[in-house]
């Protein structure tokens, strides 16, 4: 991770943690002007959730794993490469992609969380992929290898590169990108998007606007899909 945007995340974390302590030692009369997103509780339908601002949701430059033209249904994570949590959800998430393949869009949006040593490198890695043209294969080849390269407290970087280099892309371009400061800004915006969404962990999920329970099963996401494309 970049020194600088180690220090943005961790200033970021900190400010959501205290954010969250401030609303516990309040109680019921605490508020913050950016609340937690909160999963929906297992017994709430989580299609009647308030929706989140479209805006934070989806930006301009946001990366798309699916995109659909004029689908009602825009499925967004925010996620970690780096969060076992993740890695155990990907596979709901590519399921879901198969069932819905030409119906939603898919989005990812970077959380890098300060505590995982390589979770920023990761998505920088991506990131650089995704200028060439590979994101989705970045992205999978993430979570297929999360068991390697995770949890490390060494820099991975070499490790990404070798990625790179086996999905057949100009490493040196590859490189550049992921160490460039614009790309650094890209995943900062992503993440501070989260915070100000209130997103505390990962992986968080909104379809359409609405935030799904935490660790969502196909079951919940498809019948969250399913209400919105029906509706």
């Amino acid at each position: 991770m970049s020194k600088n945007l180690g220090i943005t995340l961790g200033l970021i974390m900190a400010a959501v943690i205290a954010a969250g302590l401030l609303v516990a030692l309040n109680g019921r009369d605490g508020a913050t002007d950016t609340p937690a997103a909160q999963p929906a509780p297992a017994d709430q339908d989580p299609t009647t959730t308030p929706t989140a601002p479209a805006d934070l949701l989806v930006r301009e430059d946001s990366r798309y794993l699916d995109r659909v033209e004029d689908s009602p249904v825009t499925v967004v994570e925010f996620l970690d490469f780096e969060c076992e949590a993740c890695r155990a959800q990907f596979p709901v998430m590519e399921q879901i992609r198969e069932d819905y393949d030409g119906r939603i869009n898919m989005v990812i949006r970077y959380f890098p969380l300060p505590g995982h040593t390589n979770a920023e490198p990761a998505a920088a890695a991506v990131e650089a992929a995704a200028r060439q043209g590979a994101l989705e294969e970045m992205y999978a080849r993430m979570y297929e290898t999360q068991a390697e390269w995770g949890e490390s407290q060494q820099p991975q970087d070499e490790v990404f590169e070798g990625f790179a280099e086996d999905l057949g892309l100009d490493v040196d371009e590859f490189v550049q990108d992921m160490e460039s400061t614009d790309t650094e800004q890209r995943v900062a915006s992503d993440f501070e998007d989260g915070v100000a969404l209130g997103v505390q962990g990962t992986p968080t999920i909104f379809v359409n606007g609405r935030l799904a329970p935490s660790m969502p099963s196909h079951e919940v996401l498809s019948a969250m899909i399913d209400a919105e494309l029906e509706g």
